[in-house]
Order: structure tokens, then sequence, then C-alpha cells
């Protein structure tokens, strides 16, 4: 399935789930995430309003990064310890095809739009999997120093190659997600071909050739904070990262750094309940998912963070940064002006192929 007609969700009223019995779900529960401004964002727009409603308590843990590892491994001790997650689309497609993930019926698990529109039919084609629900679109782009670039600031992704335009350090992440496609747009491939010549060996091959020319000048990032962080201390001349850990560090902390959409990969962001719960947690999961997905709560999300969110009737709902009292729209990945030229990350691919190339790319960082 494709992502389709994601310039509608940039930038609904809450609906909240008809509360079970107390008695019957849990009074404590545990939430993973990404950390820094998106664990924050949730926080403000979720989590806080859930437990005045409820009285429960949420402990908040940023474990998100190792989510399908960490998860195989409670699966296998039989102590599941975590109630919600909070995953990209490739890892939630792998945990659920696992049996670690629990399915989802729309209509039955997440509130309608405010207009009675179901909510299979306002996350439409976002719903990519049985046990994905979808909050964000996000993307992974490049922020740059406004002050070492000089008067030539880049205009598109391949900058990021281009050594002598632009010395110093680039920061890249740690996995060959998005650098192997990047890698190949800047080889020569074809976007629409990308994929394809990456299912190969030889075009697996060619990606890492092509970031061997830049890997002696390069910082590798694990955690989405790395990058901003690098930028304001001027260690590095660019970097990648999520789109709204760099409107952060520009918008927020007002350093001269600067961003690149250009190629911006587009992604989604969402939960998951693992699967394995006992009947309690299991309510609780279910009534949290239920609150936060509603279409108010995800427009809420957005006066907090540039990401777009996930239902077409929250986009109308978002506005201004809660803080800052700046439209929040223009600063979405999928505004149109930020959206010339995007490229569409391809979960279903990286649901098949993600062991495989992240062994061979960290045997090539190895080297």
């Amino acid at each position: 399935m494709k992502l389709k007609n994601l310039t509608a969700l940039v930038a609904t009223t809450a609906l909240v789930a008809p509360m079970a019995m107390a008695a019957d779900m849990a009074d404590e529960m545990t939430i993973v995430s990404w950390g820094g401004a998106y664990s924050k964002s949730q926080l403000k727009a979720y989590h806080e309003p859930y437990s005045e409603k409820t009285g429960v308590k949420i402990i908040n843990d940023e474990s998100s990064a190792e989510a399908v590892a960490k998860l195989r491994a409670m699966n296998e001790a039989g102590n599941v310890t975590w109630d919600v997650v909070d995953v990209v689309a490739a890892d939630a497609l792998r945990l659920c095809d696992e049996g670690l993930a629990m399915e989802i019926d729309p209509e039955e698990h997440l509130a309608a739009a405010p207009d009675g529109t179901s909510a299979e039919d306002d996350f439409g084609d976002l719903l990519v999997g049985d046990c994905f629900i979808p909050q964000i679109v996000y993307s992974t782009t490049f922020g740059y120093r406004t002050d070492l670039v000089g008067d030539n600031p880049p205009t598109d992704v391949c900058a990021v190659f281009d050594l002598e335009t632009y010395p110093g350090k680039r920061a890249l992440e740690k996995r060959p997600i998005n650098n192997v496609e990047w890698a190949l747009l800047c080889d020569g491939v074809a976007k629409e071909d990308v994929y394809d010549v990456l299912a190969t060996e030889e075009g697996q091959e060619q990606a890492l050739a092509k970031l061997d020319t830049i890997k002696d000048e390069v910082i590798w990032w694990s955690a989405g904070a790395d990058t901003p962080q690098l930028l304001a201390d001027g260690e590095i001349v660019m970097g990648s990262t999520y789109n709204g850990r760099l409107f952060s560090v520009i918008e927020e902390q007002k350093q001269p750094v600067a961003m690149l959409w250009d190629a911006q990969v587009f992604d989604l962001d969402g939960w998951i309940i693992p699967a394995g719960l006992s009947d309690e947690r299991k309510a609780r999961a279910l009534d949290y998912i239920y609150f936060a997905t509603d279409t108010q709560r995800l427009a809420d999300q957005a006066k907090w963070i540039s990401y777009g969110p996930a239902r077409a009737s929250s986009a109308p709902l978002v506005g201004q940064h809660a803080d800052l009292g700046i439209d929040m729209a223009p600063h979405m990945p999928t505004d149109p002006e930020n959206a010339k030229n995007t490229f569409l990350y391809n979960y279903e691919f990286w649901a098949d192929y993600r062991d495989d190339i992240d062994a061979k790319f960290q045997a090539w960082l190895a080297k």
C-alpha cells in the first residue's frame, strides 16, 4: 500500500472511548518512545491529559530505537514490561509478522472523526498494517550550519557528498535506512528505481561505495538529538535527523541552522500494543490508544512539534506552536513548499530486507 495525499495532511474534537470499569484496567502503564522534543510533544498532547482524566501513572521509556530487539527478548523471556510502544511503520510490520504486536480493529479500537467519518476512512492509506496505529507523518532530512556554508547554501541532498564545496564533518544515522537511498540517488539512480536497485547485491554494494567517498568525514549518530547538538556546537557542517528535531534547534534554540528539505524521506510513526499483556494491561493500553489517537489529540501534538498528524480530520485543526506562537503548517514536512522533491520511504521493502542489509552495513562500518 502506498502513501497517498500526504500533502493533505499538513498541518480533529476529542472523542473519548467509553471507559471500562476502572477495576478492569491497570492503574500504571509504561509507554515507550524516542525521547527529546518528540516525547515532550506526546507528554503534552497525550500523557498529561490522559493521566489527568484517569489518574493513571505513565512511566516514560525512551527505548524505541531498540524496540524490535527488546520486544523479541521480552517475548522469549515471557515477561513483557511495556504497554504501548511508539515505532516506525516498518518495525510495526515486522513485529506484527512475528506475533509480537496485537492486531487492531480501527472500527472497534479507534475513535471516529467528529463528523462521524470512520477511523478507517479518516486514517485512510496510512493504516499500513494490521497492528499499527499511525500517529504522525515525519521526515528525515538535513540541517546545515548557515555560517559554515558561506554564500553558497546547499539546495539538494547530494551536497552531503560534495566535500570540495562543503568541507567538514557530516552526521549520518548509524544504520543503512535513508543513507543507502540517498547514496543511490546521488550516484545517478532514478528515484523510481532506487528500491529495485537496492534489492540486488550489486545495488547494495553501489550504495556502500558511494558512502565510502565520505566515510572518513562522517560522525555516526544513534539518537535523534545527536545531530542537533552537533550542529549547535558547530562540530559538523551538515547532518541528517528528524525534521522535528531540526525545527527545535532552529526555531526554539535560535541556532544558525537551516533546513535542507530536498529528498526528505517521508515516513510514518505510530503505536503498537505488545502481544502477551494481561487482560487488565491490554484494556488500559486500548483505552489509552483510543484517547491518544482521536482527531483533536493528533492535532494537539502539532502544537509542540512539526510533524503532520496522520488523520485527515486533524489537519484543519493544526494551529500555532504552544510556546512560540508561530504558525506550524509551514514547518510541516508535508507543506507543499517543503514537499517539492520528497522521497517516499518503502516500509514494505525494509520489513523484508532490514536484517540482511543491517548486517552488511554494520560490517562495512567496521572496516
